[in-house]
């Protein structure tokens, strides 16, 4: 976390249109109908003052007045507790540890191979192609067994997986009959208002 006096009035979020960090909070952001200035982060080069907030030059990167903050899972419990609804997380700390622990979990599991896509020509290798397809698929009972993963209502879990399963087609990975389940949330997911306006033009080309 970094502290930058005087900064900006406005919140600003710096984002790449096809990056599943970046996804992932334009997504908790159209959830609750947060108003802030994203600016798009286009090419290899970083703009200059994105470069100076962010000693570790990534994105996402939420300015916030004086408060910078430069990791996503930072970021998007930041804006669950900052604005506070809809709740993302649930207010039981047993549960929001379950929850927090999934998020762990999906971000090691599934973000980790994906990002082998972001950094390269947008495809996976036949191996990470293979391992990402049956780590989903081991879950593939808790997609079908609520509505949203280990929820009722839909959360900062469902912010973070549904990024990785809009980009099953560029990825090349078919679940088959086993993947029903996962097919059932998925559409749930993708119908939501909050989804389709979370997409960025070049996000909504991967499924056309």
């Amino acid at each position: 976390m970094a502290v930058i006096p005087n900064r900006r009035s406005v919140m600003t979020l710096f984002s790449r249109p096809t990056d599943i960090h970046s996804h992932r909070t334009r997504l908790v952001l159209a959830e609750k109908n947060i108003n802030i200035e994203i600016s798009s982060v286009m090419g290899p080069e970083l703009p200059e003052d994105l470069m100076d907030l962010n000693p570790y030059h990534t994105v996402p990167t939420l300015v916030d007045r004086d408060l910078t903050l430069y990791d996503s899972r930072v970021i998007i419990e930041y804006l669950d507790e900052r604005f506070p609804h809809p709740p993302l997380m649930p207010v039981d700390p047993v549960t929001r540890a379950q929850f927090r622990l999934a998020l762990f979990r999906i971000e090691t599991d599934w973000y980790s191979l994906a990002e082998e896509a972001d950094t390269g020509d947008g495809k996976l290798s036949s191996k990470s192609r293979k391992m990402l397809r049956e780590s989903i698929l081991q879950s593939a009972e808790l997609f079908g067994a609520r509505p949203y993963f280990l929820s009722d209502e839909f959360s900062l879990v469902d912010c973070s997986i549904a990024p990785i399963l809009w980009r099953l087609p560029l990825y090349g990975i078919e679940f088959g009959s086993q993947g029903e389940p996962i097919e059932g949330y998925m559409k749930r997911v993708f119908a939501r208002r909050s989804f389709q306006q979370g997409l960025t033009e070049l996000e909504q080309e991967m499924r056309m």
